[in-house]
């Protein structure tokens, strides 16, 4: 059996980067794995979070999956904070997996930044807590980008510790799931830097909630130069501006950069900004209607999230039972 897990935080607006980078990627995994998608509402308090506005954003990203493709029907959408077994098994790798390997996490380091000290608990150690999520569920496959390689290399680092520890192949050793070459969606303003929930200019991102009207606002005030369009992609170089909107037509548009290119080479980008306005709205028009919709509903987004709790679970429940028996806790 082929069981992928993956999550995203509740921490503010999913943008086109999330969508493009991996939420498109799991609707097409549907098909061929056994799906379980998780809100990572845990993960999400290793800073602080408004209480409110956690709540608010945990259901715009289950709207955000749902509006996407992700049918709620044939894979399990849940929020990880309802199935308790995430943090219990959390603690017990706290307590297998070793400091100098959490020492090592490099997204600690660029969270913390230089006030490590003052940084949480959570925050240092929810690397393990990732390993959890994936573990619990005995998943086989994570579909992974760059920037999370190191902690699912931790993930079969503890797994395969735990495992040697007890003398019982309890866990899987989760395979990364490579999904060709990462779509990487960088900022309207700056094409250096990510796109980011974290901007504080939302003329940085189109967010999954803009409607048709701001997706064109956003476009058209993007950040270019004043070249026309290079007719291969070697002429992108040194231009990142460009290189992010043509990217993001390519992504878009299921078709290669070289190919956007010989069709669009040579345009002002005054014209390649209007076809790539009129293919984002194409794209995520029906996603913002649908996640519309779902907002205005929260009790549907609430049903579907307990009944992807349950299932959860169903399937979490045995393999804390096995992990509880494999350490000895008793249990009378």
């Amino acid at each position: 059996m082929k069981r992928i897990f993956s999550g995203v935080q509740p921490t503010g607006n999913l943008h086109l980067g999330n969508y493009l980078g991996a939420i498109r990627n799991w609707v097409r995994l549907q098909k061929d794995y056994e799906s379980i998608f998780c809100v990572v509402d845990m993960h999400a308090i290793t800073q602080w979070q408004d209480p409110a506005e956690l709540s608010k954003s945990t259901r715009e990203v289950t709207a955000a999956f749902i509006a996407a493709g992700i049918d709620p029907e044939a894979c399990v959408i849940f929020h990880q904070s309802a199935v308790p077994g995430h943090a219990q098994l959390a603690w017990v790798f706290n307590c297998v997996a070793r400091i100098g390997w959490l020492n090592r996490m490099t997204q600690f380091k660029e969270k913390a930044g230089k006030h490590k000290e003052n940084a949480s608990v959570g925050l240092f150690a929810y690397p393990a807590l990732m390993a959890a999520d994936i573990l619990l569920y005995k998943g086989t496959h994570v579909p992974v980008g760059e920037d999370q390689k190191q902690h699912l290399e931790l993930t079969r680092d503890i797994a395969q510790k735990f495992n040697n520890d007890f003398g019982r192949e309890v866990f899987p050793i989760t395979e990364p799931l490579i999904l060709g070459a990462a779509t990487r969606v960088m900022s309207l303003r700056d094409g250096s830097k990510k796109m980011s929930k974290s901007d504080t200019s939302d003329f940085s991102r189109i967010n999954l909630t803009d409607d048709a009207d701001l997706i064109a606002q956003k476009i058209r005030k993007a950040k270019t130069d004043p070249e026309p369009l290079p007719s291969e992609v070697a002429g992108l170089e040194g231009r990142p501006e460009a290189a992010n909107l043509v990217g993001i037509f390519a992504a878009l548009s299921d078709r290669t950069r070289d190919d956007v290119l010989t069709e669009a080479g040579g345009q002002p980008f005054s014209t390649f900004k209007q076809s790539l306005t009129d293919l984002a709205v194409e794209t995520l028009g029906p996603m913002n209607a649908e996640m519309n919709r779902l907002l205005a509903n929260p009790g549907e987004i609430d049903a579907i999230l307990k009944r992807g709790a349950e299932r959860a679970q169903a399937i979490a429940g045995p393999v804390l039972d096995e992990v509880y028996d494999t350490v000895g806790f008793l249990r009378v």
